[in-house]
């Protein structure tokens, strides 16, 4: 029977299994990423070793400009020396970090053995460094300004320049900001794989650049570069309700380029946009990425971007006044076409009117191949509901549009023959929220299954989780959030991928764990919290969507929502185990606290939205903005602790507990140990939140339950009560009425969309199936019961002394109605699997993986004993318990567990 380890077995095990070594090196989180600017960058790493209790127990990073060097161990820029520990994130401290400069590095750790093992080399690349002196080109347009009424010029405007290269090329690299978005080309093919770059920033404050390895794309002697630019949000000419089309920033898109080329003689050239560049109008007629693109393929003009084009009547571009004085690298998963989705049905209803239906609702865009006359005019209409009779409806997602006239359609891509064989388009600079696409023509044209396919588009975030359970409409409602999440991440959150696609800070802050659960979400947070920094206002007051031209300063700006500002670094410390996040935003999450307190001095906050679209029980909007008020208080609290600000850590905590007493005053009654009404919402997010007395948190909890039987075991709840319900039953007590409620089919419930209506992601309200009128179904704001598989079904949660999974907890509840569970989550520190199945009624069988260089401690649910443990080797293991839990090093574990 093993006691701690054993030598001769796992050393037999280990010949079986894959080399020993560091492994995922990343930098920023990115992988070998080009064109940064972090002058101290993050180094990430894994532990692959499958042996038991594996351990890092000391480290070592090595970083140099010659990779033989690094290779051999030699860091001539820095070398850390071995650092005791086992942390897997360190910061670079070498020399300062030249811009242009393609660095080296690699890992060297001992193991639980004390063997050194190394990894492979990886690199990263600076750009810019944020010196804006590093930049050669100038900012050029089309000559169409504001002043010339340019914002009202409809078509997008082309650029190119021809250049010839005269000696032998090394390397090559593209550095390209835009006020807009844009295409690049050379030699007549399209640079990346990106789409709607540089993403969406308020461009009057900080301007993105993107930088692209075109070493394969240059030849020796003559190159053309091409650029055609889109409005994207910097000059939006179509009219909603949200007054983009008013913004401050305004105007003809615009761009600036360096092409710098190092030749294998060591020197280096700059192709720069100037003046000297040409331009001329594209057949794109019309973009607004918020309803639509029109195509004119008789506008062509081929070979535009290759070399030897005929440019004589196209016109030389014009100097522009640089949108803003913060150009910075754009260092994040880009969005991508990630999905193919071909159509599910396909009816032809007359030869002029088609309907495609994808089978899923998706963001994204519809390519379509077509052949026809000269002049024939398609337009593609997207929705998310089909009526019967075959009738595309689109007012739900077009609610909040004000149309000026009929010439911008919501949702609808207009596409013009040429008349020249098979034509194929799709949109460059815009995409929807759909299922649905009709194609109509004014001339026949003909149509088949395979003319149109759809593409789900979103920010390519890696996936780093997976639930599978015994229950179909689980699976499914798993799904549907998954993809309602991915339909709303375009380099920030938004609420809707259609209607709005604003960045609402609330949606954002309640999907952050079921975003991080279920995927490497790192990158957009930190991008999205920057433009959290350039919208605070001096006083400290955020507004409601983030970016945004203005709107959103005045109305819904407290807690419950813009508490994003705290909750989401929180979030990231708590799952990555890195704090620099928080301590970028300190300052700023401390400047609005302050404004709030200043508003509220009492305590009771009345500022926010409070529990938005309820099934039918209405809580106070006062009630649910002071209970964020007291978390976002005690996040500030918790990371003055962290950074050592004693004095800031001893307000904070008072002020969170003259918040918490003040609302307890008001509303809890300690005689029933009810809050106000007693509702779902008001009962959980209490409990959830910590604002409960310890001496009634039992009696509270009880009532909880108590309520939700009375309304039938069905959810009676807002947005904000949807965050908190099924944590608080499953966490005290309850975890087979949370599961109850959270697998109900019948109205009202998640789970209702689903069987109901065959949703494949998640509606805005609980009333979408029946009245759709005024309703998107593709919202993120319900989705935090995807969060809730990982934590009670599978038992994965973060323990808060250690985050980042250095230290896990595994708490999973072996819910009465369900037989099975696979749920997974990649940690920082590796995958974590918590499997089990119920294999006679009071007999689970549970496997778990604890990552190498992670700890887990598992508590069993009340009743549950553990019988046996085995390993994937074979090898019977003794679990020693310890706080309650038993305690497992890395390893594949088999447990036997019955009650």
């Amino acid at each position: 029977m093993r006691k701690i380890l054993f030598i001769a077995a796992c050393t037999c095990y280990f010949f079986a299994q894959a080399q020993i070594q560091p492994v995922q090196l990343r930098c920023e989180y990115l992988v070998q990423p080009i064109g940064i600017d972090a002058f101290n960058p993050r180094l990430t790493w894994q532990l692959q070793d499958d042996r038991y209790a594996a351990v890092q127990q000391s480290y070592r990073i090595i970083v140099g400009t010659d990779s033989m060097a690094v290779a051999n161990g030699n860091g001539a820029v820095w070398d850390s020396k071995e650092t005791q520990g086992d942390d897997m994130l360190a910061v670079y401290r070498g020399t300062g970090l030249k811009p242009f400069t393609r660095y080296f590095w690699r890992v060297e750790i001992r193991d639980k053995d004390n063997e050194l093992r190394r990894s492979d080399v990886a690199a990263f690349e600076t750009g810019m460094m944020a010196f804006q002196n590093n930049w050669k080109g100038y900012w050029i347009g089309d000559g169409h300004t504001t002043s010339g009424n340019g914002i009202n010029v409809k078509p997008a405007p082309y650029f190119r320049k021809e250049f010839q290269t005269a000696k032998r090329i090394r390397s090559a690299r593209a550095y390209i900001a835009a006020a807009g978005l844009y295409e690049l080309y050379i030699n007549g093919s399209r640079i990346g794989d990106h789409r709607l770059d540089p993403m969406y920033t308020h461009f009057d404050r900080r301007t993105l650049y993107v930088t692209y390895d075109v070493t394969s794309s240059l030849q020796n002697g003559k190159n053309a570069v091409g650029v055609l630019l889109g409005n994207g949000w910097y000059n939006l000419q179509s009219t909603a309700v949200w007054f983009f089309d008013r913004a401050p920033w305004r105007d003809r898109p615009q761009f600036c380029l360096d092409l710098r080329i190092t030749y294998d003689d060591g020197t280096t050239e700059t192709i720069k946009s100037d003046r000297d560049w040409k331009t001329t109008l594209s057949p794109v007629i019309f973009n607004s990425i918020y309803t639509g693109e029109h195509y004119d393929a008789r506008l062509e003009q081929p070979g535009w971007n290759s070399v030897g084009f005929d440019d004589s009547k196209w016109k030389n571009a014009v100097y522009r006044q640089a949108p803003s004085q913060h150009i910075v690298a754009q260092a994040l998963h880009p969005i991508r076409n990630v999905d193919k989705i071909p159509a599910k049905t396909f009816k032809k209803i007359t030869n002029q009117r088609y309907i495609y239906d994808l089978g899923r609702n998706i963001s994204g865009v519809s390519q379509l191949r077509v052949k026809g006359e000269a002049g024939t005019t398609l337009r593609i209409v997207h929705s998310e509901i089909l009526r019967k009779g075959d009738s595309i409806d689109i007012r739900n997602i077009a609610e909040h549009y004000r149309p000026s006239d009929d010439s911008d359609p919501f949702s609808t891509d207009i596409f013009i023959l040429s008349g020249k064989g098979e034509e194929e388009f799709m949109p460059r600079f815009n995409y929807k929220g759909f299922q649905y696409v009709e194609v109509t023509s004014d001339k026949p044209v003909e149509l088949t299954a395979n003319s149109l396919i759809g593409w789900f588009m979103h920010s390519d975030m890696p996936s780093v989780g997976s639930v599978e359970t015994s229950n179909p409409t689980i699976n499914k409602l798993w799904f549907a959030a998954n993809n309602s999440y991915l339909a709303n991440m375009f380099g920030y959150p938004t609420d809707c991928p259609h209607r709005e696609k604003n960045g609402w800070t609330g949606d954002g802050n309640y999907a952050v764990d079921l975003g991080l659960y279920n995927f490497d979400g790192i990158t957009i947070y930190e991008k999205w919290l920057a433009d959290h920094k350039d919208e605070q206002q001096p006083n400290g007051l955020i507004p409601n969507i983030i970016p945004t031209s203005g709107w959103g300063l005045d109305w819904a700006t407290g807690p419950d929502w813009t508490g994003s500002v705290a909750i989401i670094p929180w979030a990231v410390y708590e799952f990555y185990g890195d704090s620099r996040l928080l301590l970028t935003m300190y300052d700023n999450i401390r400047r609005y606290v302050n404004w709030l307190d200043g508003l509220y001095p009492d305590g009771l906050c009345n500022q926010g939205l409070g529990d938005w679209v309820p099934v039918k029980s209405k809580t106070p909007q006062m009630f649910t903005t002071t209970v964020y008020y007291y978390r976002v208080v005690s996040i500030l609290a918790k990371t003055a602790k962290l950074f050592n600000r004693t004095d800031d850590y001893e307000h904070y905590s008072a002020l969170a507990e003259k918040i918490r007493n003040a609302f307890n005053d008001k509303y809890l009654n300690r005689e029933t140990a009810i809050y106000h009404d007693g509702n779902q919402t008001e009962m959980s997010t209490t409990l959830l939140w910590g604002l409960v007395p310890d001496d009634l948190r039992q009696k509270v909890v009880d009532n909880l339950a108590k309520r939700v039987i009375a309304d039938d075991s069905h959810i009676d709840v807002g947005l904000l009560g949807s965050k908190a319900i099924f944590h608080t039953l499953s966490e005290n007590g309850y975890p087979d009425l949370a599961y109850t409620v959270a697998a109900q089919e019948t109205y009202p419930s998640l789970g209702y969309m689903i069987v109901k209506d065959n949703a494949t992601t998640l509606y805005e309200d609980w009333y979408a199936i029946g009245d759709r009128r005024e309703s998107s179904l593709n919202h993120i704001m319900f989705g935090e019961i995807s969060a809730w598989f990982y934590k009670a079904l599978g038992g994965i949660r973060i323990n808060p002394e250690y985050p980042g999974f250095a230290k896990f907890l595994l708490q999973p509840q072996f819910v009465e109605k369900l037989n099975s569970a696979n749920v997974s989550h990649d940690s920082p520190r590796g995958k974590i699997v918590s499997h089990w199945e119920r294999v006679k009624k009071n007999s689970i069988k549970y496997q778990v993986v604890v990552p190498p260089n992670s700890a887990a401690n598992l508590t069993l649910p009340k009743g549950y004993k553990l019988k046996k443990a085995v390993l994937a080797s074979g090898e019977k293991v003794d679990l020693a318990l310890s706080n309650g839990g038993y305690e497992l090093v890395a390893g594949n574990y088999n447990l036997e567990i019955t009650r």
